[in-house]
C-alpha cells in the first residue's frame, strides 16, 4: 500500500506567484518555507530549531515575491522544510533527507524507511520540480533565464562569512559573473564567487537539471539571511536585484536579435 504523507487539508508543496508574468526570468525558491507535514510530528524538533536556517532559507520568500512583482516574473516556491526532503539535492543522496544539520540531530530523519523516503519524494520533491518543468516546457520558445534564490547564515562552524551575497554556478559562469560584477561595482558589497557554496551535480539539483540540461542561462543567488530577515531588507535586495539582473541579461542577445527563427 502506498504511504500517504500529506493530509487532504494540508497545503500543497508548491506555491506559484505571478504565474502570468511576462518576464524573461523564471524565479525559483527551493527552500522558501518551513512547514512540516503533521504526520512527521515536527521531526522531533523544537520550534526554535524549526525557525533556524537548518529548516529553511530565512527571508528569501519575501525577496522572491517582491522581485517577482518588480520584474513581472513567475515565481515558483517550495513551502515545506528542507528537513523533510531537500528540493535542491538529488533524491537518495546523503543530504537529501538530513539526519544531522549544523550540529543538530534530526530525530524524525533517523532510520527513514525506503517507503517513507519515497513518500517524501513523491508528495513534496516531485510536484515542485514538475511545476518548474511544466513552466519551462510552456515557454521553450522564449528566452529564459533561470534564477534560483537562496539565503545563507552569517556564521557557519564558528567562522564569520565576509560576503553579503554570492553567485553560484557549475559549468557555466557567464550570467553569474555578469551579475557578480554589477552587484560589486558600487563598492559597498563583498560578493562571493561560488561562495559560500558552489554548485555541482552531486550536491545540487535545480541548476544542473533545470538550467544546465536545458541549456538555459542561469545563476543561483545567495543573500546573507540577516540582511533579509525583515521587510526593509527584503525590499532593498529585491530592488537591487531588479536593477542588476536585467543588466546582466543584456549580455545575452535574444533569439530575435540573433536572427533565429527567420
Amino acid at each position: 500500500m502506498q504511504r500517504i504523507l500529506l493530509a487532504p487539508d494540508e497545503l500543497p508543496p508548491v506555491a506559484e506567484y505571478n504565474a502570468e508574468g511576462g518576464s524573461q526570468f523564471l524565479l525559483v525558491c527551493d527552500h522558501a518555507g518551513r512547514r512540516i507535514p503533521r504526520a512527521l510530528h515536527s521531526l522531533g524538533l523544537a520550534e526554535a530549531d524549526l525557525a533556524r536556517h537548518i529548516a529553511w532559507d530565512i527571508g528569501i520568500e519575501g525577496v522572491g515575491r517582491r522581485l517577482s512583482e518588480l520584474l513581472d516574473a513567475h515565481l515558483i516556491m517550495q513551502i515545506y522544510s528542507r528537513l523533510v526532503i531537500d528540493c535542491n539535492r538529488p533524491p537518495g543522496s546523503p543530504t537529501s533527507i538530513a539526519t544531522l544539520s549544523e550540529g543538530t540531530a534530526i530525530a524524525g530523519n533517523q532510520n527513514v524507511s525506503a517507503q517513507d523516503a519515497e513518500a517524501r519524494r513523491r508528495e513534496i520533491f516531485d510536484p515542485y520540480h514538475q511545476a518548474i518543468e511544466r513552466h519551462l516546457d510552456a515557454r521553450k520558445d522564449r528566452q529564459t533565464f533561470l534564477i534560483s534564490l537562496h539565503s545563507f547564515t552569517p556564521v557557519y562552524g564558528g567562522v564569520a562569512r565576509p560576503w553579503q551575497a554570492g553567485v553560484l554556478y557549475n559549468r557555466n559562469s557567464t550570467l553569474a559573473h555578469a551579475l557578480r560584477d554589477l552587484l560589486a561595482a558600487p563598492g559597498d558589497l563583498t560578493v562571493g564567487d561560488n561562495e559560500p557554496y558552489s554548485v555541482d551535480d552531486d550536491t545540487d539539483y535545480t541548476i544542473p537539471v533545470h538550467g544546465e540540461k536545458r541549456g538555459l542561462e542561469h545563476v543561483a543567488i545567495e543573500i546573507r539571511q540577516d540582511l533579509i530577515a525583515d521587510e526593509a531588507g527584503q525590499k532593498y535586495w529585491a530592488e537591487r536585484l531588479a536593477e542588476t539582473l536585467p543588466k546582466a541579461a543584456d549580455a545575452f542577445p535574444s533569439p530575435a536579435k540573433r536572427g533565429e527563427g527567420r
